[in-house]
C-alpha cells in the first residue's frame, strides 16, 4: 500500500513539472489588428501656384516671360506683352478609393488607388501684340489611378495605429477648356483608430491640356482625408 501511495505521488510530480515546463514553452501571441481591403476617403485640397511663368505661360506665349512689376503679374521678357493673373482658386474637393489586394494590416503592403478632384480655376488676362487676349481653365476635374506601398502599423481594435505611403500614376483630365492628360507622384501618411482615419498627404500633378495650344501647369496641393475602411 505504501509502495503504491509512492508511485501515485511521484507521477503527479512528474505530471506537474511536466505541465509547468509546456506552459512555460508556449509562446504569448498578442492580438492582431484585422487586415483591412478597402478605404473610401472624401478629401480636401489646398493648392499653391507653381512656376506659372514656365508653364502654362511660356507654353501660351511660345516666348520666356518673368514675373512684374505691379500692377501687372508677369511680363514677357522682351517686354512686348503683360500678363495679369486673374484668379487661381486654392481649395478644391475630391474622393478616393483605395484597394489593398492583399490587405493592410502591419507591414508593408500594396495599395491601388482611384480619385476624383478638382484642379484649380486659372485665368490669365493679355495685353500685348500676340494672338491670346485671355486664357480660362474653369470646371477643370482629375480621373486618377495610381499604385504604391502602404506600410502600417495598425492596432487591433479601437487602438490608435498609423502607416505611410508612396505611390504614383497617372490621370485624365476634363474641363471647360477641353480635355487632357496627368503624370502625378503623392506620399504621405495617415492614423487610424478601428475604421475610422485621417490622412495628410502632398501630390504633385503635370497636367497636360491642347487647347488653345499645347501646354502644361504643375500643382501641388497639400490633401487632407477623411477615411473609413473596411
Amino acid at each position: 500500500m505504501r509502495l503504491t501511495m509512492w508511485r501515485i505521488l511521484t507521477l503527479a510530480m512528474v505530471a506537474t513539472t511536466l505541465g509547468s515546463v509546456a506552459a512555460e514553452a508556449q509562446t504569448y501571441t498578442p492580438p492582431q489588428a484585422r487586415r483591412q481591403f478597402i478605404s473610401v476617403a472624401y478629401n480636401w485640397l489646398y493648392t499653391w501656384p507653381q512656376r506659372l511663368a514656365d508653364h502654362p505661360l511660356e507654353d501660351l506665349l511660345g516666348t520666356p516671360v518673368d514675373d512684374a512689376d505691379p500692377p501687372h503679374d508677369y511680363r514677357t521678357r522682351d517686354g512686348s506683352t503683360f500678363i495679369d493673373l486673374l484668379e487661381f482658386t486654392r481649395r478644391g474637393q475630391g474622393a478616393s478609393v483605395t484597394v489593398y489586394p492583399i490587405g493592410m494590416s502591419v507591414g508593408p503592403t500594396l495599395g491601388v488607388r482611384g480619385s476624383v478632384e478638382n484642379l484649380p480655376d486659372i485665368r490669365f488676362a493679355f495685353d500685348g501684340p500676340g494672338a491670346l487676349d485671355s486664357y480660362a481653365l474653369t470646371n477643370a476635374i482629375a480621373y486618377d489611378v495610381g499604385a504604391g506601398v502602404y506600410v502600417a502599423d495598425r492596432a487591433p481594435g479601437w487602438g490608435l495605429g498609423s502607416y505611410a505611403f508612396m505611390l504614383g500614376g497617372v490621370g485624365k483630365i476634363t474641363s471647360d477648356l477641353g480635355s487632357g492628360q496627368r503624370y502625378f507622384a503623392e506620399g504621405g501618411g495617415g492614423i487610424q483608430s478601428g475604421p475610422l482615419g485621417f490622412e495628410i498627404s502632398v501630390k504633385f500633378g503635370w497636367n497636360q491640356l491642347n487647347e488653345p495650344v499645347e501646354h502644361s501647369f504643375y500643382t501641388l496641393p497639400i490633401n487632407l482625408r477623411a477615411t473609413v475602411s473596411f
